[in-house]
């Protein structure tokens, strides 16, 4: 029982050990060798355990699933290029981005990050200056065009079976993540930056099993499916741009 604990709470937080050997935490260091920078439009995905997709195949991730739906709508997009790692807060994400060093801009770039700042505890102004700064750079990547940029808000993980057995309660939970999300929304907004709203849905697996996965915490490949499905006609509509 403590392996399981300790397993789950590695899902959000750094509080565990990872091991290779593990196959609940396969995604943690999910390659991104697949980035196509050749294809006439390139994507680049920041965040967390819910961009890379912890718990389901790579290609029923939300970024490589909107790679998909793009396709079919005839848009040449390459594989995603991903910075993401499951447990990363807004201050990991920051330091990952600059280690990798990229150059290349991209013709759109989504961010979604700020769950592990809540599961810690962290301060809410930390979040507000770290997200701004995340949001920047995320435009920086876009080519300075805000157009470009998509902003995902945090799904609530109270909603979770893991988040009923937490040890805390869903509306807290709930009422944390709602605070977060009113702050990069607010950020996001002024920044005139695209924001789409995943959170209510995400609720509905309190009474739909199928949009978790299997280890009860993370989306399943139906509800990534509604966030790509819900960030494609954005993005369809910016690519059809001359």
């Amino acid at each position: 029982m403590k392996l399981f604990v300790c397993i789950l709470f590695s899902l959000l937080s750094s509080g565990c050990t990872k091991t290779s050997d593990n196959p609940s935490m396969a995604k943690t260091d999910l390659s991104t060798n697949n980035f196509n920078a050749n294809a006439r439009f390139t994507y680049l995905a920041l965040g967390d355990s819910y961009t890379i997709g912890e718990s389901v195949q790579q290609v029923e991730s939300f970024p490589y699933q909107l790679q998909n739906a793009l396709k079919q709508k005839g848009f040449d997009v390459g594989a995603p290029k991903i910075i993401a790692k499951t447990g990363w807060t807004t201050d990991e994400l920051q330091s990952a981005i600059k280690s990798e060093n990229l150059t290349p801009t991209f013709s759109y770039v989504t961010l979604l990050i700020g769950v592990n700042n809540q599961y810690r505890g962290y301060p809410l102004s930390t979040y507000k200056q770290e997200f701004a700064e995340l949001l920047q750079r995320a435009i920086a990547f876009a080519n300075g065009d805000k157009a470009r940029v998509f902003v995902v808000s945090i799904p609530d993980w109270g909603a979770t079976p893991f988040g009923k057995n937490s040890g805390k309660k869903p509306e807290t939970i709930a009422a944390e993540i709602d605070a977060f999300n009113a702050a990069n929304r607010e950020i996001t907004i002024a920044a005139g930056v695209s924001y789409t709203d995943i959170t209510p849905a995400s609720r509905n697996a309190k009474t739909d099993a199928s949009l978790i996965a299997a280890d009860g915490l993370h989306p399943s490949a139906k509800m990534y499916n509604e966030w790509a499905s819900a960030l494609l006609p954005k993005i369809s509509a910016l690519l059809q741009q001359p």
